[in-house]
């Protein structure tokens, strides 16, 4: 009867998977390139020697670290419209500007130790040449961003998994797409087994791949 019946939604709510499945992976790819860039900046300035920029960046990290995403959701879908009411930011940006936001804070940690783990050597020979402290993070920056990139990998596994926390806002992603569904069949389970084989066979398949990329890097040493 189970199987039954997740054959005859898979036949009948195919394209609502389908759809589901790309606003979760359009979510997670916003937050996670989005989130690098502001966490390179947030690292740079987390190691600069400005003490007020690197206050404002250890507080934006350690606040977004320490409090729940769900709340984070909350906050940014209802403030931003409060805020910024002439942009009229649609559900969808508001959750994806929060998951952005939660994404940079994570990045920032994982690029701050990436650029600490270039030896230091590299640092002191540019700056013994005269080199200003933008021309040396050009230098350090492309190296530490070859031993972050399986970090970066796994960041955008894990926000794919995290998306699902967005189907509070109905997103339409697939969390979302179960809850309609379900309501439309009365059906709990089948529509619950088809979206955790669908999360399962997405994530494991970016595991086998993050797996191989870091095999190649290590060759590549």
């Amino acid at each position: 009867m189970l199987a039954q019946n997740i054959m005859k939604l898979l036949q009948k709510y195919g394209v609502n998977f389908l759809n589901g499945l790309g606003t979760t992976l359009l979510l997670a790819l916003i937050s996670v390139s989005i989130g690098c860039v502001i966490g390179a900046l947030v690292a740079i300035l987390r190691l600069g020697k400005s003490k007020v920029l690197r206050a404002v960046a250890t507080v934006y990290t350690e606040v977004i670290r320490d409090t729940p995403l769900l709340l984070q959701l909350y906050f940014f879908y209802f403030l931003l419209p409060d805020i910024l009411p002439a942009l009229k930011l649609s559900k969808f940006a508001c959750i994806t500007i929060a998951l952005v936001i939660n994404s940079g804070a994570y990045m920032s940690e994982v690029f701050r130790s990436g650029i600490q783990s270039i030896d230091r050597g590299q640092t002191e020979a540019a700056r013994s040449l005269g080199l200003s402290a933008r021309q040396t993070m050009r230098i350090i920056l492309p190296q530490a961003f070859k031993n972050v990139l399986p970090a970066m990998c796994n960041e955008f596994v894990a926000v794919t998994k995290e998306t699902s926390l967005a189907s509070t806002f109905y997103v339409g992603d697939l969390m979302t797409q179960y809850q309609t569904i379900s309501g439309k069949t009365y059906l709990v389970i089948e529509p619950l087994v088809i979206i955790g084989v669908i999360y399962f066979v997405v994530t494991f398949s970016m595991s086998k791949l993050i797996t191989v990329l870091e095999r190649r890097l290590k060759n590549d040493d």
